[in-house]
């Protein structure tokens, strides 16, 4: 009989994270489903489920998702992974009320309790968390301030374990040489002179562009020929599309939607930004990282595993952006630190290879196998 896996999330987006591991399943011939709110047909997947899983947990549609997954786990898999807190809380309940056998694995790509969070997170998010750790086989975190926290007090799940997150390709993302970096430019419309700054995220409002937006014209002011890239979709994008109007910015920003090519990105960029608020551990980052792109970045969970500040980055507190702009000028100044910054990074991104992330996570799996 075939084995069978089971990956659960909130989006279907959330599977280009999961495509290698899926990949190493059916290497090895097991069956591999996917059950997400389908936004977009997935590669390497026997069975694809649409169900209504929302990110926020007060929406009724939620409950209609938790009916569906309990129907999807009759198939009677070995092993279900899940990812998201909803996606996460939804799977383990329904796996408990289903009575299946599978072992359950749920990567925390960052809870939503950590140093400093509200203390609403705590009460709630939290709570949760913990009940549902009994129904946890396996938990994978991937930053060292949740895995230190799950060991103190989730210890109803035995098994816990943490990775230097999802992984990147070191073959796609690359320093390139400066004539390639002027080709590639050539082709967004930039040249030679322009100072890049991308910031790569989703438009909701943990990661925070508003912070970043805010302080573009400080920055217009003080370099030269400034372009500002960012890459993503979501909820907040025409809000901040109509902000840059309003501030006269539309030749300095642009936004460049959902990427296929950010590895080309990274090559034109001068240097990386997020002032994100909150953060797992962050992908975005680690392209940076892989591109020998220099880093500036808030000094946050997820963040400070990456980054070590003035070695491969530059870290500001959230509430000084003051520090945020010094660190950006600074690294517009100082092509000595930039050219460090870069080597350092080169070396750094072995750890994050994809190679390395899929071995870890193999060995998670031959666990449950």
């Amino acid at each position: 009989m075939q084995n069978k896996i089971l990956f659960i999330s909130n989006t279907a987006i959330f599977s280009r994270f999961n495509l290698p591991y899926m990949r190493w399943f059916k290497q090895y011939g097991w069956q591999v489903d996917y059950v997400s709110a389908g936004e977009m047909e997935i590669p390497n997947c026997d069975n694809q489920y649409t169900i209504p899983i929302k990110r926020s947990p007060y929406s009724l549609k939620n409950i209609i998702a938790y009916m569906k997954l309990k129907e999807i786990l009759q198939n009677d898999y070995d092993i279900i992974h899940c990812h998201s807190p909803m996606g996460g809380v939804l799977a383990r309940l329904a796996a408990k009320k289903s009575k299946t056998k599978a072992k359950v694995i749920y990567t925390a790509h960052g809870f939503h309790f950590y140093k400093g969070s509200p203390l609403i997170n705590w009460l709630i998010y939290y709570s949760v968390e913990k009940y549902f750790m009994k129904y946890t086989d396996i938990l994978v975190t991937i930053n060292n301030e949740d895995h230190n926290l799950a060991k103190k007090h989730f210890f109803s799940c035995k098994n816990i374990y943490k990775i230097d997150g999802v992984g990147v390709s070191l073959d796609r993302f690359k320093l390139c040489d400066e004539k390639d970096k002027g080709l590639l430019r050539k082709d967004f419309g930039i040249n030679g002179i322009n100072f890049v700054i991308l910031y790569v995220a989703e438009f909701i409002p943990r990661k925070n562009h508003k912070l970043f937006i805010e302080h573009i014209n400080i920055l217009n002011e003080k370099i030269r020929h400034l372009k500002v890239f960012f890459v993503g979709t979501g909820p907040l994008l025409d809000k901040y599309k109509n902000q840059v109007r309003a501030m006269g910015l539309t030749n300095t920003v642009q936004f460049l939607g959902y990427r296929y090519d950010v590895e080309k990105l990274c090559n034109i960029a001068d240097i990386g930004v997020s002032t994100s608020e909150q953060e797992g551990l962050p992908i975005g980052l680690v392209e940076y990282l892989a591109s020998g792109l220099p880093v500036v970045c808030s000094k946050i969970r997820g963040h400070v595993d990456v980054i070590t500040d003035r070695q491969n980055g530059l870290l500001f507190d959230l509430d000084e952006p003051s520090k945020m702009i010094d660190s950006i000028l600074e690294l517009y100044d100082n092509k000595k630190l930039k050219n460090l910054i870069t080597e350092n990074n080169l070396i750094a991104r072995e750890k994050y290879s994809l190679d390395i992330a899929v071995a870890k996570m193999a060995e998670i799996y031959e666990q449950c196998i």
